[in-house]
Protein backbone atom coordinates (compact mmCIF):
# COMPACT_ATOMS: atom_id res chain seq x y z
CA UNK A 1 0.00 0.00 0.00
CA UNK A 2 2.88 2.38 0.77
CA UNK A 3 3.73 2.36 -2.95
CA UNK A 4 0.38 3.96 -3.76
CA UNK A 5 0.90 7.07 -1.64
CA UNK A 6 2.93 8.71 -4.43
CA UNK A 7 0.50 7.92 -7.30
CA UNK A 8 -2.38 9.00 -5.05
CA UNK A 9 -0.64 12.29 -4.28
CA UNK A 10 0.04 12.85 -8.01
CA UNK A 11 -3.59 12.16 -8.90
CA UNK A 12 -5.12 14.27 -6.13
CA UNK A 13 -2.82 17.25 -6.76
CA UNK A 14 -3.08 16.80 -10.55
CA UNK A 15 0.70 17.22 -10.74
CA UNK A 16 3.99 15.32 -10.78
CA UNK A 17 5.40 17.88 -8.38
CA UNK A 18 6.26 16.38 -4.98
CA UNK A 19 5.95 18.10 -1.62
CA UNK A 20 9.30 19.90 -1.45
CA UNK A 21 10.36 21.57 1.77
CA UNK A 22 13.32 23.95 1.49
CA UNK A 23 15.24 26.18 3.87
CA UNK A 24 13.62 29.29 2.40
CA UNK A 25 13.20 31.93 5.04
CA UNK A 26 10.59 34.66 5.56
CA UNK A 27 11.02 37.35 8.19
CA UNK A 28 7.36 38.38 7.85
CA UNK A 29 4.50 35.87 8.04
CA UNK A 30 1.49 37.03 5.94
CA UNK A 31 -1.35 36.08 8.31
CA UNK A 32 -3.43 39.29 8.33
CA UNK A 33 -5.97 38.08 5.76
CA UNK A 34 -6.00 34.40 6.74
CA UNK A 35 -9.49 33.37 7.91
CA UNK A 36 -10.07 31.17 10.96
CA UNK A 37 -6.57 31.64 12.36
CA UNK A 38 -5.57 29.42 15.28
CA UNK A 39 -2.54 29.68 17.58
CA UNK A 40 -0.26 26.91 18.86
CA UNK A 41 2.61 27.05 21.37
CA UNK A 42 5.04 24.16 21.85
CA UNK A 43 6.61 23.52 25.26
CA UNK A 44 9.11 20.64 24.80
CA UNK A 45 10.00 19.91 28.44
CA UNK A 46 9.19 16.65 30.24
CA UNK A 47 10.14 15.09 33.60
CA UNK A 48 11.03 11.91 31.76
CA UNK A 49 10.94 10.90 28.10
CA UNK A 50 8.34 8.32 27.06
CA UNK A 51 9.71 5.99 24.39
CA UNK A 52 6.41 5.76 22.52
CA UNK A 53 6.00 9.54 22.10
CA UNK A 54 7.18 10.86 18.69
CA UNK A 55 6.88 14.57 19.50
CA UNK A 56 9.72 17.03 20.07
CA UNK A 57 10.67 16.75 23.75
CA UNK A 58 13.66 17.24 26.09
CA UNK A 59 14.26 16.71 29.79
CA UNK A 60 13.27 19.59 32.02
CA UNK A 61 15.99 21.80 33.49
CA UNK A 62 14.99 25.10 35.09
CA UNK A 63 17.69 27.26 33.49
CA UNK A 64 17.05 25.71 30.09
CA UNK A 65 13.30 26.23 30.46
CA UNK A 66 13.71 29.86 31.55
CA UNK A 67 15.89 30.59 28.51
CA UNK A 68 13.32 28.91 26.29
CA UNK A 69 10.43 30.99 27.65
CA UNK A 70 12.46 34.16 27.11
CA UNK A 71 13.07 33.14 23.47
CA UNK A 72 9.41 32.21 23.03
CA UNK A 73 8.25 35.65 24.19
CA UNK A 74 10.73 37.20 21.76
CA UNK A 75 9.43 35.04 18.90
CA UNK A 76 5.89 36.27 19.57
CA UNK A 77 7.10 39.85 19.22
CA UNK A 78 9.03 39.06 16.02
CA UNK A 79 6.02 37.38 14.39
CA UNK A 80 3.46 40.01 15.38
CA UNK A 81 5.61 43.08 14.72
CA UNK A 82 3.85 45.58 12.42
CA UNK A 83 0.68 43.45 12.27
CA UNK A 84 -2.64 44.87 13.52
CA UNK A 85 -4.41 43.10 16.37
CA UNK A 86 -6.90 40.54 15.09
CA UNK A 87 -9.09 37.63 16.13
CA UNK A 88 -7.74 34.11 16.62
CA UNK A 89 -10.11 31.20 17.04
CA UNK A 90 -8.14 29.41 19.74
CA UNK A 91 -4.82 28.94 21.52
CA UNK A 92 -3.42 25.51 22.33
CA UNK A 93 -0.32 24.59 24.33
CA UNK A 94 1.22 21.23 23.40
CA UNK A 95 4.41 19.39 24.22
CA UNK A 96 6.21 17.94 25.91
CA UNK A 97 4.46 18.73 29.14
CA UNK A 98 3.30 22.38 29.07
CA UNK A 99 1.93 22.25 32.61
CA UNK A 100 5.48 21.74 33.93
CA UNK A 101 5.82 25.48 33.32
CA UNK A 102 2.34 26.33 34.60
CA UNK A 103 3.60 29.36 36.52
CA UNK A 104 4.96 30.89 33.28
CA UNK A 105 2.11 30.11 30.88
CA UNK A 106 0.24 33.23 31.94
CA UNK A 107 3.10 35.37 30.59
CA UNK A 108 2.84 33.68 27.21
CA UNK A 109 -0.94 34.02 27.12
CA UNK A 110 -0.72 37.70 28.02
CA UNK A 111 1.91 38.30 25.33
CA UNK A 112 -0.34 36.69 22.70
CA UNK A 113 -3.46 38.50 23.89
CA UNK A 114 -1.73 41.81 23.21
CA UNK A 115 -1.93 40.90 19.51
CA UNK A 116 -4.86 38.47 19.25
CA UNK A 117 -8.40 38.34 20.59
CA UNK A 118 -8.96 34.65 21.29
CA UNK A 119 -12.61 33.75 20.68
CA UNK A 120 -12.98 30.01 21.33
CA UNK A 121 -10.85 29.33 24.38
CA UNK A 122 -7.37 28.33 25.50
CA UNK A 123 -6.29 24.71 25.88
CA UNK A 124 -3.35 23.11 27.70
CA UNK A 125 -2.03 19.54 27.73
CA UNK A 126 -1.25 18.04 31.14
CA UNK A 127 0.44 14.94 32.49
CA UNK A 128 -1.78 13.26 35.13
CA UNK A 129 0.81 14.13 37.80
CA UNK A 130 0.17 17.84 37.10
CA UNK A 131 -3.54 17.61 37.84
CA UNK A 132 -3.43 19.25 41.26
CA UNK A 133 -5.47 22.09 42.73
CA UNK A 134 -2.58 24.63 42.75
CA UNK A 135 -1.71 23.91 39.10
CA UNK A 136 -5.33 24.01 37.95
CA UNK A 137 -6.07 27.23 39.84
CA UNK A 138 -3.04 28.93 38.29
CA UNK A 139 -4.04 27.79 34.79
CA UNK A 140 -7.62 28.98 35.21
CA UNK A 141 -6.49 32.37 36.52
CA UNK A 142 -4.28 32.68 33.43
CA UNK A 143 -7.34 32.25 31.20
CA UNK A 144 -7.15 28.54 30.34
CA UNK A 145 -10.58 27.04 29.59
CA UNK A 146 -9.74 23.58 28.22
CA UNK A 147 -7.58 20.73 29.54
CA UNK A 148 -6.25 17.67 27.76
CA UNK A 149 -4.88 15.08 30.19
CA UNK A 150 -2.66 12.32 28.79
CA UNK A 151 -3.92 9.27 30.65
CA UNK A 152 -3.12 6.71 27.87
CA UNK A 153 -4.71 3.94 29.98
CA UNK A 154 -6.02 3.34 33.49
CA UNK A 155 -4.99 -0.30 33.22
CA UNK A 156 -1.71 -1.07 34.98
CA UNK A 157 -0.42 -3.60 32.38
CA UNK A 158 -0.66 -1.01 29.59
CA UNK A 159 0.82 1.76 31.71
CA UNK A 160 3.74 -0.57 32.42
CA UNK A 161 4.02 -1.40 28.73
CA UNK A 162 4.27 2.32 27.94
CA UNK A 163 6.76 2.96 30.75
CA UNK A 164 4.38 5.09 32.81
CA UNK A 165 2.88 5.05 36.29
CA UNK A 166 -0.80 4.31 36.78
CA UNK A 167 -2.81 7.51 37.47
CA UNK A 168 -5.23 7.69 40.40
CA UNK A 169 -8.83 8.28 39.25
CA UNK A 170 -9.79 9.46 42.74
CA UNK A 171 -7.01 12.05 42.89
CA UNK A 172 -7.96 13.33 39.44
CA UNK A 173 -11.61 13.59 40.45
CA UNK A 174 -10.82 15.56 43.61
CA UNK A 175 -8.69 18.14 41.79
CA UNK A 176 -11.02 18.53 38.80
CA UNK A 177 -14.07 18.87 41.06
CA UNK A 178 -12.35 21.62 43.03
CA UNK A 179 -11.30 23.59 39.92
CA UNK A 180 -13.78 23.15 37.03
CA UNK A 181 -13.04 23.88 33.37
CA UNK A 182 -15.22 24.20 30.28
CA UNK A 183 -13.64 21.12 28.68
CA UNK A 184 -11.74 18.34 30.43
CA UNK A 185 -10.51 15.80 27.89
CA UNK A 186 -8.78 12.52 28.78
CA UNK A 187 -6.48 11.05 26.10
CA UNK A 188 -6.21 7.28 25.63
CA UNK A 189 -4.26 5.00 23.28
CA UNK A 190 -5.90 1.97 21.72
CA UNK A 191 -4.64 -1.03 19.74
CA UNK A 192 -1.92 -1.84 22.27
CA UNK A 193 -0.82 -5.51 22.43
CA UNK A 194 -3.38 -7.56 24.36
CA UNK A 195 -5.83 -4.67 24.75
CA UNK A 196 -9.51 -5.58 24.58
CA UNK A 197 -12.72 -3.65 24.04
CA UNK A 198 -13.55 -4.22 27.71
CA UNK A 199 -10.28 -2.50 28.68
CA UNK A 200 -11.22 0.55 26.62
CA UNK A 201 -14.75 0.60 28.00
CA UNK A 202 -13.37 0.57 31.55
CA UNK A 203 -11.01 3.44 30.66
CA UNK A 204 -13.83 5.55 29.25
CA UNK A 205 -16.12 4.82 32.20
CA UNK A 206 -13.37 5.79 34.66
CA UNK A 207 -12.65 8.94 32.65
CA UNK A 208 -16.21 10.23 33.03
CA UNK A 209 -16.29 9.21 36.69
CA UNK A 210 -13.03 11.11 37.26
CA UNK A 211 -14.19 14.44 35.87
CA UNK A 212 -13.81 14.23 32.08
CA UNK A 213 -16.56 15.50 29.79
CA UNK A 214 -14.62 14.65 26.62
CA UNK A 215 -12.35 11.74 25.62
CA UNK A 216 -9.86 11.17 22.82
CA UNK A 217 -8.93 7.66 21.72
CA UNK A 218 -5.91 7.55 19.42
CA UNK A 219 -4.62 4.45 17.63
CA UNK A 220 -1.08 3.49 18.60
CA UNK A 221 1.36 4.27 15.77
CA UNK A 222 4.80 2.64 15.78
CA UNK A 223 7.14 5.43 14.66
CA UNK A 224 10.41 3.80 13.65
CA UNK A 225 12.58 6.67 14.92
CA UNK A 226 11.28 6.29 18.50
CA UNK A 227 12.82 3.79 20.90
CA UNK A 228 9.50 2.18 21.73
CA UNK A 229 9.59 -1.64 21.88
CA UNK A 230 5.79 -1.77 21.62
CA UNK A 231 4.54 -3.22 18.31
CA UNK A 232 1.50 -1.72 16.61
CA UNK A 233 -1.64 -3.82 16.29
CA UNK A 234 -2.85 -5.03 12.91
CA UNK A 235 -5.64 -3.33 11.01
CA UNK A 236 -8.22 -6.00 11.79
CA UNK A 237 -7.67 -5.51 15.53
CA UNK A 238 -7.81 -1.73 15.17
CA UNK A 239 -11.05 -1.86 13.17
CA UNK A 240 -12.68 -4.15 15.73
CA UNK A 241 -11.66 -1.93 18.65
CA UNK A 242 -12.60 1.28 16.85
CA UNK A 243 -16.06 0.03 15.86
CA UNK A 244 -16.63 -1.38 19.35
CA UNK A 245 -15.66 1.74 21.25
CA UNK A 246 -17.62 3.95 18.82
CA UNK A 247 -20.74 1.90 19.50
CA UNK A 248 -20.08 2.10 23.24
CA UNK A 249 -19.73 5.89 23.12
CA UNK A 250 -23.03 6.11 21.26
CA UNK A 251 -24.65 3.99 23.98
CA UNK A 252 -23.38 6.50 26.55
CA UNK A 253 -25.03 9.32 24.60
CA UNK A 254 -21.74 10.89 23.51
CA UNK A 255 -21.32 12.98 20.36
CA UNK A 256 -18.44 12.32 18.00
CA UNK A 257 -16.49 15.60 17.57
CA UNK A 258 -13.70 14.26 15.35
CA UNK A 259 -12.23 10.97 14.17
CA UNK A 260 -10.87 10.11 17.59
CA UNK A 261 -12.78 12.35 20.01
CA UNK A 262 -16.15 12.12 21.74
CA UNK A 263 -17.96 14.66 23.91
CA UNK A 264 -20.32 13.83 26.75
CA UNK A 265 -21.47 17.44 27.04
CA UNK A 266 -22.66 19.52 24.09
CA UNK A 267 -20.10 22.33 24.37
CA UNK A 268 -17.09 20.20 25.31
CA UNK A 269 -14.45 20.22 22.57
CA UNK A 270 -10.70 19.91 22.31
CA UNK A 271 -8.89 19.82 18.99
CA UNK A 272 -5.74 21.70 18.03
CA UNK A 273 -5.65 20.11 14.56
CA UNK A 274 -8.65 21.23 12.56
CA UNK A 275 -7.82 24.82 11.69
CA UNK A 276 -7.79 26.35 8.20
CA UNK A 277 -4.77 28.50 9.16
CA UNK A 278 -2.60 28.66 12.24
CA UNK A 279 0.55 30.22 13.66
CA UNK A 280 2.96 28.02 15.60
CA UNK A 281 5.39 29.29 18.23
CA UNK A 282 8.27 27.39 19.82
CA UNK A 283 10.64 24.68 18.65
CA UNK A 284 9.10 22.13 16.23
CA UNK A 285 5.91 24.21 15.96
CA UNK A 286 4.27 24.36 12.55
CA UNK A 287 2.60 27.27 10.79
CA UNK A 288 -0.05 26.84 8.10
CA UNK A 289 -1.05 29.86 6.04
CA UNK A 290 -2.99 30.09 2.79
CA UNK A 291 -0.03 29.44 0.51
CA UNK A 292 2.64 27.90 2.71
CA UNK A 293 3.49 25.49 5.49
CA UNK A 294 6.43 26.09 7.84
CA UNK A 295 8.23 24.13 10.54
CA UNK A 296 10.44 25.58 13.23
CA UNK A 297 13.72 23.91 14.13
CA UNK A 298 13.37 21.02 16.58
CA UNK A 299 16.39 22.00 18.70
CA UNK A 300 15.60 24.31 21.67
CA UNK A 301 19.18 25.62 21.54
CA UNK A 302 19.15 26.32 17.79
CA UNK A 303 15.72 27.88 18.27
CA UNK A 304 17.07 30.24 20.93
CA UNK A 305 20.12 31.17 18.84
CA UNK A 306 17.91 32.20 15.91
CA UNK A 307 15.77 34.36 18.18
CA UNK A 308 18.89 36.09 19.59
CA UNK A 309 19.74 37.02 15.99
CA UNK A 310 16.24 38.55 15.65
CA UNK A 311 15.36 35.92 13.05
CA UNK A 312 12.39 33.58 12.97
CA UNK A 313 13.36 29.97 13.79
CA UNK A 314 11.94 28.48 10.56
CA UNK A 315 13.76 25.30 9.54
CA UNK A 316 11.73 24.37 6.45
CA UNK A 317 9.09 25.94 4.21
CA UNK A 318 6.70 24.30 1.76
CA UNK A 319 5.23 26.60 -0.91
CA UNK A 320 1.94 25.00 -1.90
CA UNK A 321 0.62 24.65 -5.39
CA UNK A 322 -3.08 25.43 -5.37
CA UNK A 323 -4.03 21.75 -5.60
CA UNK A 324 -1.59 20.82 -2.85
CA UNK A 325 -3.24 23.38 -0.59
CA UNK A 326 -6.66 21.97 -1.46
CA UNK A 327 -5.53 18.46 -0.63
CA UNK A 328 -4.07 19.58 2.68
CA UNK A 329 -7.29 21.43 3.49
CA UNK A 330 -9.46 18.40 2.75
CA UNK A 331 -7.22 15.97 4.62
CA UNK A 332 -7.31 17.92 7.88
CA UNK A 333 -10.88 19.19 7.54
CA UNK A 334 -12.06 15.60 7.17
CA UNK A 335 -10.49 14.96 10.59
CA UNK A 336 -13.68 16.54 11.95
CA UNK A 337 -15.56 13.74 10.08
CA UNK A 338 -17.22 16.13 7.66
CA UNK A 339 -16.43 18.49 4.77
CA UNK A 340 -18.66 21.44 3.93
CA UNK A 341 -18.67 22.28 0.18
CA UNK A 342 -19.72 25.87 0.94
CA UNK A 343 -16.75 26.41 3.28
CA UNK A 344 -14.43 24.93 0.65
CA UNK A 345 -15.79 27.34 -1.95
CA UNK A 346 -15.48 30.28 0.46
CA UNK A 347 -11.85 29.37 1.12
CA UNK A 348 -10.72 28.64 -2.44
CA UNK A 349 -13.24 30.45 -4.62
CA UNK A 350 -13.99 27.22 -6.50
CA UNK A 351 -16.69 24.59 -6.13
CA UNK A 352 -15.70 21.37 -4.41
CA UNK A 353 -17.67 19.43 -7.03
CA UNK A 354 -15.62 21.01 -9.83
CA UNK A 355 -12.31 20.18 -8.13
CA UNK A 356 -12.98 16.80 -6.52
CA UNK A 357 -16.45 15.73 -7.64
CA UNK A 358 -15.20 12.41 -9.02
CA UNK A 359 -13.32 11.56 -5.82
CA UNK A 360 -16.33 12.24 -3.60
CA UNK A 361 -18.58 10.25 -5.94
CA UNK A 362 -16.20 7.30 -5.69
CA UNK A 363 -15.96 7.68 -1.90
CA UNK A 364 -19.75 7.61 -1.72
CA UNK A 365 -19.89 4.48 -3.88
CA UNK A 366 -17.32 2.86 -1.56
CA UNK A 367 -19.53 3.65 1.43
CA UNK A 368 -16.96 6.01 2.97
CA UNK A 369 -19.06 9.19 2.87
CA UNK A 370 -22.70 10.22 2.76
CA UNK A 371 -24.36 13.53 1.97
CA UNK A 372 -26.31 14.98 4.90
CA UNK A 373 -27.75 18.50 5.08
CA UNK A 374 -25.47 19.76 2.35
CA UNK A 375 -22.23 18.39 3.83
CA UNK A 376 -20.15 15.28 3.19
CA UNK A 377 -19.92 13.13 6.34
CA UNK A 378 -17.60 10.20 6.95
CA UNK A 379 -19.38 6.93 7.68
CA UNK A 380 -17.96 4.45 10.23
CA UNK A 381 -16.37 2.70 7.26
CA UNK A 382 -14.98 6.03 6.09
CA UNK A 383 -13.52 6.79 9.52
CA UNK A 384 -11.48 3.61 9.42
CA UNK A 385 -10.50 4.24 5.79
CA UNK A 386 -9.24 7.68 6.85
CA UNK A 387 -7.21 6.06 9.64
CA UNK A 388 -5.89 3.44 7.23
CA UNK A 389 -4.63 6.03 4.74
CA UNK A 390 -3.47 8.36 7.51
CA UNK A 391 -1.16 5.59 8.70
CA UNK A 392 0.58 5.47 5.33
CA UNK A 393 0.68 9.27 5.15
CA UNK A 394 2.25 9.37 8.62
CA UNK A 395 4.97 6.87 7.75
CA UNK A 396 5.57 8.24 4.24
CA UNK A 397 5.66 11.95 5.05
CA UNK A 398 5.52 12.96 8.71
CA UNK A 399 7.87 10.32 10.09
CA UNK A 400 10.46 10.93 7.41
CA UNK A 401 10.35 14.68 7.95
CA UNK A 402 10.51 14.47 11.75
CA UNK A 403 13.35 11.97 11.55
CA UNK A 404 15.44 14.43 9.53
CA UNK A 405 14.59 17.40 11.75
CA UNK A 406 15.51 15.44 14.87
CA UNK A 407 19.04 15.10 13.48
CA UNK A 408 19.54 18.38 11.60
CA UNK A 409 18.67 21.81 13.00
CA UNK A 410 18.23 23.44 9.57
CA UNK A 411 18.16 20.90 6.72
CA UNK A 412 18.79 22.12 3.18
CA UNK A 413 15.64 20.47 1.83
CA UNK A 414 13.34 17.47 2.11
CA UNK A 415 11.41 16.08 -0.86
CA UNK A 416 8.39 13.88 -0.09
Amino acid sequence: MAFWTTPARMWLTRSLRPFRFTNEYDQVLPYDNCPQLGLYVHIPFCRSLCDFCPYCKVLYEKDRADAYIHALLEEIQLVTKNHPKREATSLYFGGGTPALLYQRLGEIIQALQEHFTITQGIGVELHPEDVTVPVLETLRQAGVTKLSIGIQSFQEPFQSLLGRRNPSPERLKQALSAVPFETVSFDFIFALPGQTLEDLQQDVTLAFQSGANHVALYPFIDFTFTKSPVPAGNNREKRKLLDGITAYMEQLGCTRTSLWTFAREKDACYSSMTRENFLGFGCSATTLLQGQFKLNTFSPEAYGQRIVQKKLPTALTLRFTRRQRMLYYLFWTAYSTWVDPKEFQDFFGEKLSDCYGLEFWLAQRMGWVERLQGRWHLTSKGVFAYHYFEGFYTLKYIERMWNVLAKEDFPTSITL
